[in-house]
């Protein structure tokens, strides 16, 4: 072999490394980016749980953490993020009222989270006492969830017990006189030890390393309407990253996922 044409050889050889690597620079650059909000606990662990699956089929995944129920709605409103991933539909129309130019669309049931009470003082509900400080969500539709959910123990009665956009306007019986304290809900938990009731979003009791199952007073039932959504904005839904993103999280990977580790806490709404 010539020097010269082992020289030419050698220029072909690193010409054809170099293309190959431009060419899965390339592909690694098309990835398409979806910048999803979800609260720490279980949303964005089940979103982790699907990112190395959908990172195979192209969608880079960034998952952006947020503890309370506002800036996840907001951002996606003002365009700053893609989706979100924390909240149900009674919730959702309630911040369609406030925001008339709210563009987000649910896409996908994943969950249900069951609401429930929780209470360190009392073991039943017929020990809860009269005069009772009972702590509930201060967000319209996660109040009116309470409220239902005590006239479904009998502790008061509502105007109409289906109705989820209940107030304490629409108690028509409050036989225990029981007081209320609205909190934003994030904060429930660590006000457990100054009321004598707390009713509590899953999301927010499992961070609080409380179990829903084992430790609450009382609890939802399967049939809770509230089944928490991934949401998008109305310019992108039908997107093929997101096409991707609702079959990862309605695969049966993540239905096994959520099962073995909320054990009941949380359930799959797919």
């Amino acid at each position: 072999m010539t020097y010269l044409f082992k020289k030419k050889l050698q220029g072909l050889l690193f010409i054809g490394i170099s293309t190959a690597a431009l060419i899965a620079s390339g592909a690694a650059s098309a990835a398409e980016v979806l910048n999803i909000a979800a609260s720490p606990v279980p949303h964005a662990e089940i979103l982790e749980f699907i990112k190395p699956q959908l990172a195979k089929e192209g969608v880079d995944l960034k998952v952006k953490v947020f503890t309370d129920y506002i800036q996840p709605a907001v951002q996606v409103n003002e365009k700053h993020l893609d989706g979100n991933f924390f909240l149900h539909q009674p919730y959702l129309n309630e911040f369609k009222k406030n925001h008339s130019n709210d563009i987000e669309v649910p896409i996908a049931k994943v969950h249900v989270e069951p609401f429930a009470a929780y209470s360190f003082k009392y073991k039943k509900v017929a020990d809860i006492p009269d005069g009772a400080t009972i702590a509930i969500p201060n967000d319209p539709s996660n109040s009116g969830r309470a409220l239902l959910l005590l006239a479904k123990q009998g502790l008061l009665k509502l105007k109409d017990p289906t109705n989820i956009s209940a107030t304490r306007k629409d108690i028509t019986e409050n036989p225990k006189k029981l007081k209320f304290k609205e909190l934003e809900a994030a904060t429930l938990p660590r006000v457990l030890d100054q009321v004598d009731l707390a009713l509590i979003n899953t999301n927010y009791a499992i961070e609080a390393k409380l179990n829903p199952v084992k430790d609450s007073l009382f609890i939802e039932d399967a049939n809770s309407p509230y089944a928490n959504l991934l949401v998008a904005r109305e310019d992108n839904k039908n997107s093929p990253a997101f096409k991707k993103l609702v079959a990862a999280l309605q695969s049966p990977a993540v239905k096994k996922f959520i099962e073995d580790k909320y054990k009941g806490a949380v359930i799959p709404a797919f």
